[in-house]
């Protein structure tokens, strides 16, 4: 027999008496009410359990979010193991030494680009013992394949230290020295094994300065994922000219990086001082803004011992800096040098303290220098800030004119250079940003062909 609904609306008695209840009250209910409010009860439990279930929210929404990439559907990892299996088989032993790594990269089962064999080899403990077993290898890559979907995860899983989930400077130098021993394009570095650390250290902090956006000395997943990195590796196997791959690997960009170096490290230990760097290009940057530069504002020694030298690494990242003020790096190094408080905003103070010293150069060179208020209104004009009067990071990134600004405040050959060009001719040269050779690229090339014909002439000058 199906129990009648009662409705509080219809019964004042019993709407009473449980408004009683719900005060606290010591009210014993007569017999009649008792009845009349089970039965209540029990209507309200079967309504209940009428009523048509909704799935929660998070459930009808797809997943989104995959750290370490989308996986693939239908993947058979125990089919890939078997191929791979079946490559090892064809060494002795089944056992695989570095030099031929590279043909269980390349088999369908790990589809790696050839250089990722020296990571593939360490990553199977390769290094302990000379050679990887097919156990050792399988155990790794299955592990990979369960745990990373895309090559951005598999590269960083590879080369970073056990438990860590991103890259730091030494993880690159066993891939690194892999790179030189076997690219065609490096065979001469062979002999030369002194310049095999040089090298090394200058392509690390290349990719640091590309990929590492966030200034933190750990490259993440993410940032190797947004960069171009991972397609240069790939095209180390492509390109046998190893100085067609200009944006991390280039000999000759390396060559002209340390050579520049070189003729400032007078001592050759690898370190300059400020007297030494203010040497660089005859003295056109200011002595105030190498004096940031020391200060720690963009190196990555913090150490009293190490705040009166400069190290090559950090004399990679400020030289590609100053000859190439139109990346996003770049500008974060020079705006870094120049927000003397830090606060993240770059004062009128702060601009007329750099301003002065270029000034002060101008004179000694019998030129007048446009006063400080209307060099002012210039920079205003050309950076246009959200917030006026406050120039930002972001004014400067959006500014497609940042390499004017920065060098009119502290490098006095190239504002004079800046000063006598045509104004149309700039702001063509803007238009264009992104779409020819960077300015290193162009100023690496021309200063390559220098060194070489020096070279040449000395070489001509002996043999006379």
């Amino acid at each position: 027999m199906r129990m009648k609904e009662i409705s509080l609306r219809q019964d004042p008695d019993l709407r009473k008496e449980l408004a009683l209840l719900a005060r606290g009250c010591d009210f014993v209910l007569p017999s009649r009410f008792k009845k009349r409010l089970k039965a209540f009860q029990q209507g309200q439990a079967q309504a209940k359990k009428e009523e048509p279930v909704t799935p929660a929210l998070s459930e009808s929404i797809p997943k989104f979010y995959f750290p370490q990439g989308q996986p693939q559907a239908n993947i058979n990892i125990d089919n890939l193991i078997s191929k791979i299996e079946k490559i090892f088989s064809q060494f002795p032993d089944e056992r695989v030494t570095i030099k031929d790594m590279g043909l269980v990269a390349k088999v369908s089962a790990c589809e790696c680009p050839l250089y990722w064999k020296a990571p593939l080899f360490h990553a199977a403990g390769g290094d302990r013992r000379g050679y990887v077993s097919v156990h050792k290898f399988v155990a790794m890559w299955r592990k990979v394949l369960q745990s990373c979907h895309d090559d951005a995860s598999k590269f960083l899983h590879l080369l970073a230290k056990p438990g860590c989930n991103y890259l730091e400077q030494e993880d690159f130098i066993p891939f690194l020295q892999d790179v030189v021993d076997s690219h065609t394009g490096l065979a001469f570095l062979k002999e030369a094994s002194d310049f095999h650390s040089r090298y090394i250290t200058t392509v690390v902090q290349r990719i640091f300065y590309n990929v590492n956006r966030s200034w933190t000395g750990k490259i993440t997943c993410s940032e190797l994922r947004r960069s171009s990195f991972l397609q240069n590796v790939a095209l180390l196997e492509e390109e046998e000219e190893i100085n067609q791959l200009t944006e991390f690997f280039s000999y000759e960009h390396f060559y002209v990086i340390y050579c520049k170096f070189w003729e400032l490290d007078t001592d050759h230990d690898l370190y300059i001082d400020q007297r030494d760097l203010m040497r660089h290009n005859d003295q056109a940057v200011s002595h105030r803004i190498i004096e940031r530069i020391f200060s720690g504002a963009v190196t990555r020694y913090h150490l009293s011992f190490f705040k009166c030298r400069l190290s090559y690494a950090d004399f990679v990242w400020f030289l590609i800096s100053e000859e190439d003020k139109k990346t996003e790096t770049s500008i974060e190094y020079w705006f870094r040098c120049m927000d003397l408080d830090g606060d993240g905003v770059l004062s009128m103070y702060e601009l007329q303290y750099f301003y002065q010293e270029q000034c002060q150069k101008l004179e000694a060179m019998a030129v007048e220098p446009l006063p400080f208020e209307d060099c002012l209104c210039q920079m205003l004009d050309m950076v246009k800030p959200e917030i006026p009067g406050m120039i930002t990071l972001r004014d400067l990134k959006r500014c497609k004119l940042s390499h004017i600004f920065f060098d009119t405040f502290f490098n006095i050959e190239k504002y004079l250079d800046h000063e006598q060009r045509d104004p149309l001719l700039a702001a063509r040269d803007a238009e264009t940003v992104g779409q020819e050779i960077s300015d290193w690229e162009r100023y690496a090339a021309e200063e390559y062909d220098n060194l070489v014909a020096e070279e040449a002439a000395n070489e001509q000058n002996n043999d006379g």
